[in-house]
Parts: structure tokens; C-alpha cells; sequence
């Protein structure tokens, strides 16, 4: 195989670990930014997002030979979009290629010009973005002005960066030993984003040798109880299945209580209900330990992307030390003032609200086929409605191309509407809606859906 020659200025196409290859261009990278150990790379900035990482040479190869060869294997809207967001990149460019020739060829008549224009510009964003503005911001920028932070009258706050995907080459992280417990259809992805970002990470699974390979190849180290876990790290993160699950992972038998010391912070990621954060959280601070709920917005998809949300709440000093580890797993993170567990009520109202939509959905995809009318033609009038989204969309050609591998599993999603339903009745307030989708839900399950995606609610209509 020949050798290809890259250098900074060429458009390539980039595969950063399971994403599809991705158009981009080779940029010089933020002063403040380290280039990593080992093989070469360069530091590439993604079109059509607001993406930028260092990529191994071997994964990268050159635009123009592999274009039609990468459209073809690609069909996806926002490639398609990144695609596009190349050409306009490369018109623009061709423009300014044209108009330093008509200086050149002034300047030949005895004129005198200005200093040639630059061709390629290395952060013209409107090209990378798609689009247009008067006055992009730089994703180039520190960290620290980056940074935005919202507070509103309801007491909570988001801390949002500016280019907030998990490529982001441009992250700072902690110096703070970071450890994760649980490598589940969320964890796997959180943890990854986090090595990518340079943080140090201390990984335990519950099967450990069937998940901490991949990432022990990675970088990250291996900790063989969770009480070891929490005991060599400074921040301990976990992400489970269930109250039981995390009720156990603490209090159990080497478990983190046992390695909670003063001044070490623990953060429950899981969506369970308030009465188990309350519980964790007092036996936490009880050893001295710093608590932290965090439970998360998304799925398996956006958990590898880096575009959770996270809704927080606790201890504020911890969120604060999380910073970067949240910025690297997430595209937007808020503080919601008050006692622990109000993170957990907001994440189950989340969660209520997509398990009785997703119902809905199903229902009338259903529904549509019931009376003879196309499921596609219904899916395209509904994605250019009001309730167009991605989520609609993902979800509904997954259902019309049979396709119900996981990426939010449906017992967990029937778990967060039976958790939502409970503490609606704890305040004597009515959810008949999520009660109605639970049903559903229920039916699902007793049909051998359980470990399929939660829009496997569909095929509770059809049997």
C-alpha cells in the first residue's frame, strides 16, 4: 500500500474510533493542547459540527480519491449535510483562489496590491458548521471562556460549552483520579469519551472480563472491588441498572461505602428514584464522603457521541471538580438547587414524558397500518410537522426496518415510567397518561422485549 503524505490544510476523511469515517480538514491544534503519546496523528476539526480531535494517521485517508467510495457506504442526513458543508468549503476557497489571481494579475500591470489572501483558512467556521453567521465563536477558544453558565429564578444551573461534543480535542481534564463503575449501554460510552479527553480512569464491572478489556486497551486501569475503585480514585462515578443495583453497589459486600474515606466524591449517574439518592447520600456523607447525583438524558448512541445531558444535584463543590468530566461525556450539564434526589425527580419526569411518547408513536405507526395508510408516508409528514426531531425519526425507521437493537433498553424505560407513576402517587398527583404507556410497556416485556430497544414498544400493538 502507498504511503500518503498528509500536512496540515488537507481535507481527509476521519475515523475516531466505532464513527463512520467523517469528512474534516487537518488543523493546527490549540497551543494549549498536548498532542497524545504515541503513533502520529493529527489534530483534525470535523465538518458540518463543531468537532475536533487528534486521529491516528492510519485512520485517516485523503477526501477527493475515497469520496465516492464513503458516499456510497454512508447515507445518513447529517453526513450528507457534512458532505455538503465540504463543497460550499471548497467554492469559498476556489473564490479566494480566484481573487488572489486577480490581484497577481493587477499587480503583473504595474499596480500596486495588499498581501496576497490566504486559500485555506483554518478557522473559517461557517464552512465547518454548514451554515452561516455574522460573528462565529471559535471552538478553538481556552476552556475557561468557553465555559457558559445559566442561572435562572428556578434555582438550577447549566453549564454548557460552546463545542460540547465528546471529539472535542480542546477539553482541559482534571488532574482528579477518576473512576466509573459500570460498563452498561451508558457507561461503556461515558467511559470511553472520558479516555479520549485524557482523563485518568479507573474502570469495574460487574463481568469484568467481558467489558474492561476493550478499555484497559484504552488506557484505563482495572480496580477489582468497587470499594478498591473508590479508594484509589478522587471522584467515583456509577451508572446502573436499577435502585437495587445501586443500593447493592454501595452498601454491598466490598462495596463503595467500604472505601469512602474524607473528602472522597461519589457520583450516581443511575436513573433510580429519590428515596435511594437520599438513602446513598446519607450513608456517604456520613463516612465524610462528598455525594453527587447525576443521573443523564439520552442513549447508547448519544452516550458515544458525547451529548448526554446531565442533571445534577447534591453537593455543588463536586459538581464544580466534575467539570470537564461532564464537558467530555456531555453537551450540556445542569445544577438543580435543593436536597438531593430533586435530580432524580426531574430525570424521571424526563424519562415519563419520552416512555408515553415513544407509546404514542407506536401507537400510530399501528394504527396507520391498521387502516391501510402508509407508515412511511405517516413518519414523513410527521418529521415535517411540529414534532419533527431526531429522535421521531431514529426511532421510527427503526421500527419500519425491524431494527430493535438496544440503545435505550425498553425495561429500562418501563422501569423509569413505573418509578415516575410511584412518585406521582407519593404526592397524590395524578399521571394517567404514564400509567397508560406502563401498561404498554408491561405488554412488551411479557412479549420477550425486555433487552430490545424501548421502541420495541411497537410490536406490544401487533401481537
Amino acid at each position: 500500500m502507498a504511503t500518503v503524505h498528509l500536512r496540515i490544510g488537507d481535507l481527509v476523511w476521519g475515523k475516531l474510533g466505532r464513527y463512520p469515517p467523517w469528512p474534516g480538514k487537518i488543523v493546527s491544534p490549540p497551543k494549549d493542547l498536548k498532542k497524545p503519546r504515541g503513533k502520529k496523528c493529527f489534530f483534525v476539526k470535523f465538518f458540518g459540527t463543531e468537532d475536533h480531535a487528534w486521529i491516528k494517521v492510519e485512520q485517516l485517508k485523503p477526501y477527493h480519491p475515497h469520496k465516492e467510495e464513503m458516499i456510497k457506504i454512508n447515507k445518513g442526513k447529517r453526513f450528507q449535510q457534512a458532505v455538503d458543508a465540504v463543497e460550499e468549503y471548497l467554492k469559498k476557497a476556489k473564490g479566494k483562489d480566484q481573487t488572489h489571481s486577480d490581484d497577481k494579475s493587477k499587480s503583473e500591470k504595474g499596480r500596486k496590491t495588499a498581501k496576497p489572501m490566504k486559500i485555506i483558512e483554518e478557522d473559517d467556521e461557517d464552512a465547518f458548521k454548514g451554515g452561516s453567521s455574522d460573528k462565529p465563536a471559535s471552538s478553538m477558544e481556552p476552556i475557561t471562556k468557553r465555559l457558559k453558565i445559566v442561572e435562572e429564578d428556578t434555582g438550577s444551573t447549566s453549564i454548557q460549552a460552546a463545542d460540547s461534543t465528546a471529539i472535542n480535542g480542546s477539553i482541559t481534564p482534571t488532574d482528579k483520579r477518576i473512576g466509573f463503575l459500570g460498563l452498561g449501554l451508558m457507561g461503556s460510552g461515558v467511559v470511553s469519551n472520558l479516555l479520549k479527553m485524557g482523563h485518568v480512569v479507573t474502570v469495574w464491572n460487574r463481568t469484568a472480563e467481558k467489558q474492561c478489556d476493550l478499555f484497559i486497551q484504552e488506557g484505563a486501569r482495572l480496580g477489582r472491588t468497587p470499594a478498591e475503585v473508590v479508594s484509589m480514585c478522587d471522584i467515583t462515578f456509577s451508572c446502573v441498572s436499577d435502585p437495587k443495583a445501586a443500593r447493592d453497589l454501595v452498601l454491598g459486600p466490598s462495596g463503595v461505602l467500604q472505601g469512602i474515606r474524607p473528602g472522597k466524591c461519589y457520583v450516581e449517574m443511575s436513573t433510580v428514584d429519590p428515596e435511594t439518592i437520599i438513602e446513598l447520600a446519607q450513608v456517604i456523607t456520613s463516612r465524610g464522603g462528598r455525594f453527587l447525583e447525576a443521573p443523564v438524558s439520552g442513549s447508547q448512541q448519544l452516550s458515544n457521541d458525547g451529548m448526554l445531558v446531565i442533571v445534577a444535584a447534591g453537593d455543588r463543590s463536586v459538581y464544580e471538580d466534575c467539570s470537564s468530566c461532564f464537558q467530555a461525556m456531555g453537551k450540556t450539564s445542569f445544577f438543580i438547587a435543593g436536597e438531593a434526589g430533586n435530580a432524580t425527580r426531574m430525570m424521571l419526569i424526563l424519562n415519563m414524558v419520552q416512555g408515553s411518547f415513544m407509546a404514542t408513536i407506536a401507537e400510530g405507526l399501528t394504527l396507520a397500518q391498521a387502516t391501510r395508510q402508509s407508515q412511511q408516508t405517516f413518519l414523513d409528514i410527521l418529521c415535517q410537522g411540529q414534532m419533527a426531531s431526531t429522535f421521531v425519526d431514529q426511532k421510527c425507521q427503526n421500527i419500519l426496518q425491524g431494527n430493535f437493537k438496544p440503545d435505550y433498553y425498553l425495561k429500562h424505560i418501563q422501569k423509569d415510567l413505573r418509578l415516575a407513576i410511584s412518585m406521582g402517587d407519593s404526592v397524590n398527583h395524578p399521571t394517567p397518561m404514564a400509567a397508560a404507556a406502563n401498561e404498554v410497556y408491561k405488554r412488551a416485556k411479557a412479549l420477550d422485549q425486555s433487552d430490545n430497544d424501548m421502541s420495541a414498544v411497537y410490536r406490544a400493538y401487533i401481537h
